[in-house]
């Protein structure tokens, strides 16, 4: 199945399918290894490879949403996600910098080797050296507020079936019509399992410069949960120059009951240690 823009929903793991990515450090012969596993807390350089099935690192990839590979940095706890987008030396070594808080984190290389039939995701952990003060997950976030924009999430994660999620971006009030594109699309969601941080990555309906795609308010994606449970969401949506990440907790289930877009006050506190972020 594909979604509008022609993005395959099923083939491939972590990708809109019912099968999470991420899970494994390998997958078909292909390996993530981080330099180190143990990191100190703060501002720091990762350095890791993509090693394919004779051993070697990767050096040829097929870029995949303007990028050759996407990096998720996220701590078990749901809390510092990252995305970023890191640089490859001749070698096949991926360096980039990332902000980490003391605790166990997990990292997603989301790549598509040259040769390979798709796109995988690989995830590794690692340990982050320092005082740990995991926070709670709250109920049900379905309205995020990041700095002067409020985003309003839409829609169910139904296990096993391919379901709309729209979610309305605007700012002091007013629908934000003048979204810039980021990485090919308006929006760009990460989706984890709470429990394991199975990977779901799925990609809007449409895309810029198609003549059918509005530049927001709404953002409309295709994503399957791969069971019930609870997820976090992670759109990164681009608006004055600036990428700014919104986070929302949802649960799946066969029930299609309505929820309200507004958040409740146990979601409200939630989100003070689940803060939202703008990368620059």
């Amino acid at each position: 199945m594909k979604n509008n823009s022609g993005h395959d929903m099923t083939g491939h793991s972590g990708h809109g399918a019912a099968r999470p990515g991420g899970l494994s450090v390998s997958e078909s012969g292909y390996t993530l290894e981080l330099d180190a596993t143990i990191l100190p807390a703060g501002v720091q350089t990762v350095t890791f490879r993509v090693t394919g099935p004779d051993g070697q690192p990767v050096t040829d990839f097929v870029p995949e949403h303007d990028k050759e590979l996407h990096l998720i940095a996220v701590r078990r706890d749901t809390t510092g996600f990252q995305h970023v987008h890191p640089t490859m030396d001749e070698k096949g070594t991926w360096s980039v910098e990332v902000a980490l808080g003391p605790g166990a984190w997990r990292f997603f290389a989301d790549v598509h080797p040259a040769g390979h039939e798709g796109t995988m995701t690989l995830g590794i952990d690692a340990s982050v050296a320092g005082q740990y003060d995991p926070q709670p997950l709250s109920g049900d976030i379905r309205t995020a507020h990041v700095g002067e924009y409020t985003v309003a999430l839409d829609g169910e994660l139904v296990p096993g079936k391919a379901s709309d999620l729209t979610l309305t971006v605007s700012r002091n009030g007013r629908p934000v019509t003048d979204l810039q594109p980021y990485l090919a699309a308006y929006g760009h969601l990460v989706a984890l399992r709470v429990g394991d941080l199975g990977y779901l990555h799925v990609h809007p309906d449409g895309e810029p410069g198609d003549g059918v795609t509005e530049p927001g308010p709404e953002i409309t994606f295709m994503a399957a949960a791969p069971s019930g449970g609870t997820y976090r969401l992670y759109l990164d949506f681009q608006h004055d120059g600036v990428v700014r990440t919104a986070e929302f907790t949802v649960r799946a289930t066969d029930s299609h009951t309505t929820h309200s877009n507004a958040a409740s006050p146990a979601a409200s506190e939630h989100t003070s240690h689940h803060g939202h972020h703008e990368h620059h």
